[in-house]
């Protein structure tokens, strides 16, 4: 099946939007030589090569084993490769196929070419920027295919990878950077401008990798095509145990400020391994007359985008259709020309699919699954889905999970019973979990509510630099208290009812409470602030503050608003407004009572509306 490549490292620009296009052909090229060859020859898979042994994933809890859930499916067994090696493993089953495309400029590569580029970016990375094994490379771009060079380029040269929203502002984007100890920025033409002000402000930085754009070596910028194209062959990649840490996400977890949560290599395959299982997998394998589409608009940085439905993608097999950024008509366009059979949303995009009139029955025809994440789906928004493409046979799928748990720990199985509806599903392979009451802290047999606490292989190393944290969300027993409250039924169907940790969920993204706390503390007026989520229909929440004012300082809720706004992405911002209070509500201890105060604010709107 697998084509050759006519030139394995010919690369060439074209187009406004320059970035890399290819070159290929169907016959032989003119050496002979075929992509296993040159894969093998070249020691592409040399210090990633997936070996034979397995671990069989089992847990002994040192504390009471009363009311502790097993996954039904049984435990995982975890191979011992990097994650990369893990997505590629497959690839010359489908070396032909595209792997993925721009749903917008209609930019697409093929699991060979993908292949191929990925491994000299892992290349140039080590002689261009001089990088050494363990270093942290930042990512800072949108849903584009060259994401998917960056992100397993970097982590087969041994690199750590931390990927950033590209809608934040210079500071939040500086703030991670720092805190992660990035020595090189992978970014596009249009954000290079932000990498270009935080790069000096960096420790030992290497430089900025532009993708589409021009080498200054002078100013230690490298153009993408440039360092791929004039990567040396025949260069042997430093081994990489799977045991490292390969991703630096940010999370909040359940409160305070946004941490650095490592993942390592294990982790993240351990998480797709734990996915894939007949009961939970319903996609026609690859062939050569058949190939699953996947469109999704949800972000690459975001854990859910990239392990969830990227990396579940490739390592299947499948053709993912990406977009850079939502509207309503690029969206609809990229339904109608790629005809995907698999879509992945959040509630709001399953609302809009459900409530736009733009969007008929038949642009939805071709669809087999919808899988939605990040928030819970109520039964009502899937039903009311299911009467806009007025079929039957579209099987809507719910998962759980965190950042901090690679993501996933709950998935709905297929066939699921309709008497399960708004259930987030059954425990994955090889995950165990316990409901604690609150209250007492004992572990709660079956429909009793309380925190959520999660045991596997998918959960992280910890908190980067920050033990404290780590300790606070993963006891001495290894459970990781998620924050999250539910219950379970006497058929090991969980269900999420509430949440105890402070973050706030807007259309999927998290928002700290704590940081926008911080922001507004720094205005000279205001004395004390909370900032809590209110619920939303749109976004699921958004954000509102509570400002406690200096005596003698007045201030408007439009001057707290554009006070923050700037320092913060969209999607952070005041959409609940400023509400000025005498006090805070706070515990003994000095905690914000957030739930008091979403009560009170649901009050105000009541009697606003009477």
């Amino acid at each position: 099946m697998a084509k050759c490549i006519t030139s394995v490292w010919a690369v060439v620009f074209s187009g406004k939007q320059s970035f890399l296009t290819k070159s290929i052909c169907a016959r032989k090229c003119s050496s002979g030589v075929s992509v296993k060859t040159v894969l093998n020859g070249t020691r592409l898979l040399s210090g990633v090569k997936h070996r034979s042994s397995v671990s069989t994933v089992r847990y002994e809890s040192s504390g009471p084993t009363e009311y502790i859930v097993e996954s039904p499916l049984g435990p995982v067994n975890v191979p011992d490769m990097s994650l990369p090696a893990y997505i590629w493993k497959d690839f010359e089953e489908w070396s032909d196929k595209p792997a993925v495309t721009c749903g917008s400029s209609g930019r697409s590569y093929t699991f060979g070419e993908a292949r191929f580029i990925s491994h000299a970016f892992a290349i140039a990375l080590l002689q261009r920027l001089q990088l050494k094994k363990g270093d942290v490379v930042g990512v800072l771009m949108p849903n584009i295919p060259e994401y998917v060079f960056a992100i397993y380029g970097a982590m087969e040269a041994g690199l750590a990878v931390t990927f950033v929203n590209p809608l934040y502002t210079t500071g939040e984007i500086l703030r991670q950077f720092e805190n992660a100890g990035v020595k090189c920025c992978i970014t596009i033409p249009q954000l290079f401008p932000v990498s270009e002000a935080i790069g000096p402000k960096l420790k030992n930085y290497k430089g900025t990798i532009v993708v589409g754009g021009e080498t200054d070596q002078r100013n230690r910028v490298f153009g993408f095509k440039d360092i791929v194209t004039s990567a040396k062959p025949n260069v042997l990649l430093p081994e990489v145990d799977p045991n490292e840490v390969a991703l630096l996400p940010y999370s909040s977890g359940t409160t305070g400020m946004p941490k650095g949560v490592m993942l390592s290599h294990r982790n993240c395959v351990a998480n797709l391994c734990q996915c894939n299982h007949p009961a939970l997998v319903n996609h026609v394998p690859t062939s050569d007359s058949y190939q699953e589409r996947i469109l999704s608009v949800l972000p690459f940085f975001h854990i859910y985008g990239f392990n969830g439905i990227l990396n579940t993608s490739l390592s299947y097999g499948m053709h993912m259709i990406s977009i850079p950024k939502f509207t309503p008509e690029s969206y609809i366009e990229c339904v109608l020309k790629y005809k995907p059979t698999v879509l992945f949303v959040v509630p709001s995009l399953l609302l809009f699919l459900a409530s736009h009139p733009a969007v008929k029955s038949e642009h939805l025809a071709s669809i087999k699954e919808v899988t939605c994440g990040a928030a819970p789906a109520t039964k009502s928004l899937m039903d009311k889905f299911l009467e806009k493409v007025a079929r039957t046979d579209i099987n809507i799928r719910q998962g759980y999970g965190m950042t901090e748990t690679s993501p996933v720990t709950l998935f709905t199985p297929n066939n699921m019973p309709e008497s399960k509806s708004g259930s987030t599903g059954q425990l994955v392979l090889g995950t165990r979990a316990k409901i604690v009451s609150l209250k007492t802290g004992e572990n709660l047999p079956p429909h009793g509510s309380g925190e959520l606490c999660v045991q596997g292989p998918q959960v992280m190393i910890g908190y980067l630099n920050n033990e404290q944290a780590t300790k606070e969300t993963i006891d001495e027993e290894g459970w990781l208290h998620t924050g999250d409250v539910a219950y379970y039924d006497e058929d090991g169907y969980f269900y999420i009812v509430d949440r105890t940790k402070e973050l706030i969920k807007v259309k999927g993204n998290q928002v700290s409470p704590t940081e926008l706390e911080s922001i507004i503390m720094q205005m000279p007026g205001v004395a004390d602030c909370a900032v809590v989520g209110i619920p939303d229909i749109l976004s699921g929440e958004i954000p509102r503050a509570f400002v406690v004012l200096r005596p003698g300082h007045h201030l408007t809720e439009s001057e707290v608003c554009s006070f923050l706004e700037p320092k913060v992405a969209p999607y952070k911002k005041l959409a609940g407004g400023v509400r000025f209070l005498d006090v805070i509500p706070r515990n003994p201890a000095g905690k914000v009572l957030r739930d008091e105060l979403k009560v009170f604010g649901a009050n105000i709107e009541e009697v606003a509306s009477s």
